[in-house]
């Protein structure tokens, strides 16, 4: 995949395969020469995910060629979970093909009770953005998992599909995270399955959250609005008696659109999407996490920023930013992301000395989840350059542990 190139180097290497030149690019995505010319040699950062989905879309690639991932590195902890890609691969394969429980070999069936317990223990790991430490546990939770749906029947096996939900979608996260956006789109499969097999409409607009979540990574971004809107569509009859999960799933699925009207540089609707986002947070709790969704009111303003740094609004990533109690949000992959977003629209500002501030914490809170976000590792290759700021030195050593040539 060209590990050892740039983001920039990858999008002029996609464009020369395709025989076009830097003006028929710079026309294509409604931009200047000099615009892409600074991309291509890396004078100015791809620091938004909806413009890594463009060039990619009229380039003909996926998201990956242009991004680089999967990253690997040189320890197991720095590594994030890699080393747990073939077991998890395997254990999706057998969750999704008929009669994959017969290939898993049980010396006992294992308890309901017990493999709740697990699951909730693994996600705690995946709101802390441990993927290392969660990649040791979760193939044996699927596997586990794939035994008793095949075993249990009645309400325990409509228990057990839940728990193959919750248990997918973190396979789904790590899977996305780490660049193999193919087996995320394996573990959502599975999420869809276990919700039609338990017969719930809570868990379908769940799978289908993720779903959203697994177009948003591969820059299918039209598809990612199409399904919020159909998930919508599809709870509403639902509100009227609904409770507070059904509540957090429509407050949650408000925001997967906005990310994606976002992306598709509509301010307009991805505005009117957190608008309602933010009625429904303000009426649940603030700790609210129903299926790892972490709906709340915190994480309402968090995409406040993202969606301000989509739309290409730096002045409004930094003024809602500050507007953000992150450390009231028990998530520390959500309070990395908000401090990555933070310092791309720093940076978008000029302000080299806040962004570098930014990305540092966000790489002191969750190592794990930064060291394999594009987007951060496209900001700290561009702060390392610059000594205009008082962490210059440790952002060169952000930089070396990141593999950054």
């Amino acid at each position: 995949m060209g590990a050892d190139l740039s983001t920039g180097q990858r999008v002029a290497r996609a464009r020369r395969r395709i025989g076009w030149d830097q003006a028929r690019l710079a026309a294509a995505v409604d931009r200047s020469v000099s615009w892409v010319s600074k991309i291509e040699t890396g004078r100015l950062p791809l620091d938004r995910m909806s413009v890594l989905g463009q060039l990619a879309e009229v380039l003909g690639v996926e998201v990956i060629e242009l991004t680089g991932q999967p990253y690997r590195h040189e320890s197991p902890e720095l590594d994030s979970g890699h080393a747990a890609i073939p077991g998890l691969r395997l254990a999706l394969q057998q969750a999704t093909m008929p009669g994959g429980a017969a290939l898993i070999s049980a010396t006992a069936i294992p308890t309901l009770d017990d493999v709740t317990s697990r699951v909730e223990a693994a996600e705690s790991l995946r709101q802390d953005a441990k993927f290392t430490a969660l990649g040791d546990v979760l193939p044996q939770i699927l596997r586990d998992l794939i035994v008793l749906c095949d075993a249990l029947d009645g309400d325990d096996a409509r228990r057990a599909e839940a728990l193959m939900l919750r248990s997918s979608h973190m396979a789904r996260v790590s899977s996305n995270l780490l660049g193999h956006h193919d087996l995320g789109w394996s573990a959502v499969q599975r999420e869809l399955v276990a919700a039609e097999r338990a017969d719930s409409p809570v868990l379908q607009a769940a799978a289908r959250w993720d779903l959203c979540g697994v177009w948003l990574h591969e820059g299918e971004l039209t598809a990612a609005r199409d399904m919020a809107v159909r998930a919508l569509d599809d709870l509403e009859p639902h509100m009227a008696t609904a409770g507070g999960s059904v509540q957090s799933l429509w407050g949650a699925m408000h925001l997967r659109a906005a990310v994606a009207w976002s992306r598709l540089w509509d301010r307009s609707e991805a505005e009117s999407h957190l608008t309602e986002a933010r009625r429904v947070a303000a009426d649940l709790p603030d700790d609210g996490n129903v299926f790892q969704t972490q709906f709340n009111a915190v994480n309402t303003e968090i995409h406040s920023v993202e969606i301000s740094l989509e739309l290409g609004h730096p002045r409004d990533v930094v003024s809602r930013a500050e507007l953000v109690d992150v450390m009231h949000i028990a998530s520390g992959e959500r309070q990395s992301h908000f401090w990555v977003c933070t310092a791309a629209g720093q940076m978008m500002n000029g302000k080299v000395g806040p962004a570098a501030e930014a990305i540092l914490r966000a790489d002191a809170i969750a190592p794990q989840h930064v060291r394999n976000r594009p987007i951060a590792r496209n900001l700290v290759d561009d702060l390392r350059s610059s000594d205009r700021h008082s962490r210059a030195e440790e952002v060169r050593r952000l930089a070396g542990r990141m593999k950054l040539s």
